[in-house]
């Protein structure tokens, strides 16, 4: 009942993952993320654990196979588990337990993405993930992972309807650049691209906040209802 992506843009470096489901809050235990060292889930019967320990390992110097492995067998409930892990240079790696169900659950690795889901309408849906994910290696990460889980849906998405997504990535400072959640949603992906497109002009703004203070500007009143307070 979880689709996820995670991946490392080969221009900036950055690390990113995207994830849908059709449970509230998707947001809070599947997707991990940590500057310099890696992009994580954890998903079906979901222990929040076991993506910061794929990043512990990742951080000790592992590869991402080494990462998936070294959790799997660090958790005897690993038969219910499905994860995957990208470190900054090699090849993503993933896990599905035996005891999901193999017909509808999905599994792509490439050098510089994963896509793994579970309970999944139709066989299509992590090839599309892919797809979408490398049409425009030139676009932003963000924009990349948020198309990769609508192209996931256009091709079938869940047994049930979609009800939270989450988006985040890490670039070279130990804090976010994106980290945007939709928790509760009857259209959790088009809330999820209209939380990216209003944040997305000020996604180095923040940056600049944290950074460089005095050389930071306000940022303009947000349209659609919200008010970006100036100095925030």
């Amino acid at each position: 009942m979880t689709y996820s992506i995670i991946a490392r843009c080969a221009r900036t470096g950055r690390l990113g993952v995207a994830t849908a489901t059709s449970d509230m809050a998707v947001g809070a235990r599947v997707p991990w993320v940590r500057s310099g060292v890696g992009a994580t889930v954890t998903q079906h019967r979901t222990d929040p654990r076991l993506g910061p320990r794929m990043l512990d390992v990742l951080a000790a110097g592992a590869t991402a196979a080494d990462a998936v492995r070294a959790t799997v067998g660090s958790t005897p409930d690993a038969v219910w588990r499905q994860l995957a892990a990208i470190g900054v240079t090699g090849p993503a790696a993933a896990f599905t337990g035996e005891r999901i169900d193999a017909s509808a659950a999905t599994t792509v690795l490439a050098d510089d993405h994963a896509v793994v889901g579970n309970i999944l309408a139709t066989p299509e849906v992590g090839p599309a993930v892919s797809a979408a994910f490398l049409a425009d290696p030139s676009a932003e990460l963000a924009a990349r992972l948020v198309a990769a889980l609508e192209a996931g849906l256009a091709a079938g998405g869940e047994d049930d309807p979609l009800r939270s997504a989450a988006l985040v990535v890490h670039g070279e400072q130990p804090f976010p650049l994106v980290d945007l959640r939709v928790d509760d949603h009857g259209e959790p992906l088009t809330e999820l691209r209209r939380l990216w497109e209003m944040y997305a002009p000020s996604v180095g703004e923040y940056v600049r906040r944290a950074l460089l203070p005095d050389g930071a500007t306000g940022l303009a009143p947000v349209a659609e209802g919200g008010v970006g307070v100036r100095g925030a």
